[in-house]
């Protein structure tokens, strides 16, 4: 088979191929099981592989590419359009390797293993603090029960816990109160866990040079920048920061039409974790923008007379967001530049 082009849709245990040749004609159509698709690969020409971007195309995609292929990951968004009438795994195919092909298509940055582990990092991490904020609220919801109240925030619940331990301190039942310190157990173990995750995190970030240039920017802490390090393999797939913006979801919903500009809230597309962390960061320039004597800062102040401030935070996300670009691309620590 002369197969120049070939679609995949991933799927849990059968994937379905679509392969055609160098004018386009169909020359493929074949459903694998998930076991056999390496061994059909490796007997194929090299040629290009579409997949769209999921939970396990990094994976795919590295195996595939070591056979000799070239692999390109779509946004599922972008592969949308090309699909046919009714959605099939069969249609599905087709409209990848359709899409694969298009001149002016935006492709997702393939993730080397190691760069998949930091995420995990993150993910984890992003799980257990979930975890440990529903442990504080559940602990002081159950002491308002019985009449025993504090203030929101960690360090005012971890103030109660000590007092719980203390026998006597609190009038409550004994059942209540085992359950209770059951929690605080389970508070301090997750607690441990977390700092344990943010331990290897700052390891690895002192070991790549990308992640300590990305912590020159204002706003960007060891926690975004390491996220936005491995995120982001390939700046260059981003044609510009606007661009890179986008991807996260950082610029205005356009619903324009006969030459009328209509701009909406963001877009809120791509990577909602990069996007909060950035969106964070961009809280604390906003906070100290009263003594903030750089450009920024004096663009931050300017924004604050005219907007509210969470509108301020979003635009302040989408300039860190593109700073991060040029920083990524160029390789370059970030250079303030003094208010004028």
């Amino acid at each position: 088979m002369d197969i120049t082009t070939l679609g995949i849709d991933l799927a849990k245990s059968v994937f379905q191929l679509h392969g055609v040749d160098a004018v386009g004609t169909v020359v493929l159509k074949k459903k694998l099981r998930r076991g056999v698709v390496l061994d059909f690969l490796g007997k194929l020409p090299p040629c290009l592989i579409g997949m769209e971007a999921c939970a396990t195309s990094n994976y795919w995609a590295r195996a595939i590419t070591a056979l000799g292929h070239e692999v390109k990951l779509i946004p599922p968004a972008y592969v949308k359009p090309y699909v046919k009438r009714q959605k099939n795994d069969a249609a599905d195919a087709e409209a990848i390797c359709e899409a694969v092909t298009r001149p002016n298509m935006r492709f997702v940055p393939l993730k080397s293993a190691g760069r998949q582990g930091v995420l995990v990092l993150h993910r984890t991490r992003d799980l257990l603090m979930r975890q440990r904020t529903m442990m504080l609220n559940a602990i002081r919801g159950h002491l308002a029960e019985f009449g025993v109240i504090a203030a929101q925030g960690s360090r005012n619940v971890m103030a109660l816990i000590a007092q719980l331990q203390t026998e006597g301190r609190f009038d409550l039942p004994d059942i209540a109160r085992s359950a209770l310190l059951g929690l605080a157990a389970q508070l301090a173990s997750l607690t441990a866990e977390i700092r344990a995750l943010e331990r290897r995190l700052m390891a690895w970030h002192r070991e790549d040079a990308t992640s300590q240039r990305l912590e020159t920017i204002p706003g960007v802490g060891i926690i975004t920048a390491t996220a936005l390090s491995a995120s982001i393999p390939d700046p260059s797939v981003f044609k510009s920061g606007r661009q890179f913006a986008a991807f996260l979801g950082l610029v205005p919903r356009q619903n324009s039409s006969g030459g009328k500009d209509r701009l909406g809230r963001i877009s809120k597309m791509g990577d909602g974790y990069l996007r909060r962390l950035l969106v964070v960061g961009a809280t604390s320039v906003i906070r100290r923008a009263g003594t903030n004597e750089t450009a920024t800062g004096s663009w931050v102040r300017s924004l604050l007379e005219r907007k509210p401030a969470r509108v301020v935070t979003v635009a302040m996300a989408n300039k860190t967001a593109r700073i991060a670009w040029v920083v990524l691309n160029r390789g370059e620590v970030y250079r303030g530049s003094p208010a004028v």
